[in-house]
């Protein structure tokens, strides 16, 4: 059955007492028509209470007097009222609050209203959670609002920060001016100084050239005034006098400094020339020790020291003999020269240690020793650490100078350890064989 036919069947009365609002129709001399089952169960009443009495009946005191002065005038002048609040008295005595919409409309010759009411408490229930719905509106407002202060101050920080950024930024911008000025300042003195450096390592290749070609005429007469003064000596051109002896032995003495003083020019040279050759190959450093050790010790008896030697045979070094033989005779001549009567001089050797790969030839002495302000220069050419006693020993300055230079040549180091007043150990570290 489909809802018009059930609607034709139950008609319209039907409908209107299901529907969930109270409903009344009346006159316009307030006497009800109908009324439907929803309004008579909201005031506790019969339908035969209320059909056919005046509109009044169900109303409060005050509601009669509003009716009767506000509402029934309205609905004369314009014909329907909407959300009018009205109280209505329910059979028990109790008032029931409720809102009224109405409209007057012309049946036939009479004039009827129709009036709907509902319930107050279903519109405060409404009211309720629109009220709630502005409050939590008003709180999510003022969150908003608090959130834009925010943003507002947070933005105007950032404009700060932005600012600042700006100023900065220029600021490195000024700066990295000034340091590529700079920069090009030192790009060009750094020119100049390589530009200076190549001449001067070209003079002193050119020096070192020019003195490594003069070795035989420096050398040639100084032999030859070793040789004539030998040969006067053995009275080859007459007997010699003691006191032309004594002169003579002066200028042997004179002659073999000189020779001495100019071979190790020569060797610095070579060195700085880069003529100097190297024949490496496994070398016992005890032979070494044997081969030189001879050749000081008349000086070290003269001057009243004593000597030890702790090197064992079993220690082999990659290296160039007789560059070797010459460190170690210039190291053993300084010991001998800067150490005074009653000291000693100790030779010893060892593996690498904390260096695998390599040995050590060192001498220690219990001489004069080095001062700390002078350990870093000791191997500069022509550097004396104590002038007087250089003099005294005639030191040229170069014998350590020349024995650095022939360690690195053989891919070794030459190193010292000093306490003044109390000795110097200088030590040669080479490669292992």
């Amino acid at each position: 059955m489909t809802d018009r036919a059930v609607i034709t069947q139950e008609g319209t009365a039907g409908l209107i007492d299901r529907i969930p609002c109270g409903f009344v129709s009346f006159a316009d001399d307030g006497r009800v028509g109908a009324v439907n089952a929803t309004l008579l169960e909201m005031l506790g009443l019969e339908r035969e209470n209320v059909v056919g009495n005046h509109i009044e009946k169900i109303l409060t005191v005050g509601s009669r007097i509003f009716y009767q002065t506000h509402l029934f005038p309205l609905l004369r002048m314009h014909g329907h009222a909407e959300e009018i609040f009205i109280m209505l008295r329910a059979a028990d005595g109790h008032d029931e609050a409720a809102l009224l919409n109405a409209v007057r409309r012309q049946k036939g010759e009479d004039w009827l209203t129709h009036c709907i009411f509902m319930r107050v408490r279903e519109r405060k229930k409404f009211e309720e959670a629109l009220l709630r719905a502005k409050k939590e509106a008003e709180a999510a407002r003022e969150k908003l609002d608090t959130h834009r202060k925010e943003l507002e101050a947070a933005n105007a920080q950032l404009e700060q920060q932005a600012l600042e950024l700006e100023l900065s930024q220029q600021q490195l911008n000024e700066h990295a001016i000034e340091l590529e000025a700079l920069n090009q300042a030192l790009n060009e003195r750094s020119t100049q100084l390589e530009t200076q450096r190549t001449i001067a390592q070209d003079a002193n290749h050119a020096k070192s050239a020019f003195l490594a070609s003069m070795s035989h005429e420096l050398r040639t007469p100084l032999n030859a005034i070793g040789g004539y003064v030998q040969l006067i000596e053995m009275g080859i051109h007459g007997p010699v006098t003691p006191g032309q002896a004594d002169a003579l032995a002066k200028v042997a003495r004179s002659q073999r400094h000189l020779l001495r003083l100019i071979n190790e020019v020569l060797n610095l040279a070579k060195i700085e020339a880069g003529s100097v050759n190297y024949d490496s190959r496994p070398i016992v450093l005890r032979d070494v020790v044997n081969a030189v050790f001879p050749m000081i010790e008349p000086q070290v008896r003269d001057r009243g020291l004593t000597s030890e030697i702790d090197v064992s045979p079993q220690l082999v070094a990659l290296a160039d003999r007789d560059k070797t033989e010459q460190i170690l005779l210039n190291l053993l001549s300084n010991a001998v020269k800067f150490t005074n009567a009653g000291g000693c001089i100790r030779i010893a050797a060892g593996d690498g240690g904390g260096s695998p790969g390599r040995v050590w030839l060192q001498v220690e002495d219990t001489g004069v020793g080095i001062p700390p302000d002078k350990l870093e220069s000791v191997f500069d050419p022509f550097v004396q650490v104590d002038v007087s006693a250089a003099r005294r020993a005639e030191g040229t300055g170069l014998g350590l100078a020349i024995s650095r230079d022939l360690a690195l040549g053989m891919k070794g180091q030459l190193s010292v350890k000093s306490i003044q007043q109390h000795g110097s150990t200088f030590r040669l570290t080479l490669p292992a064989a």
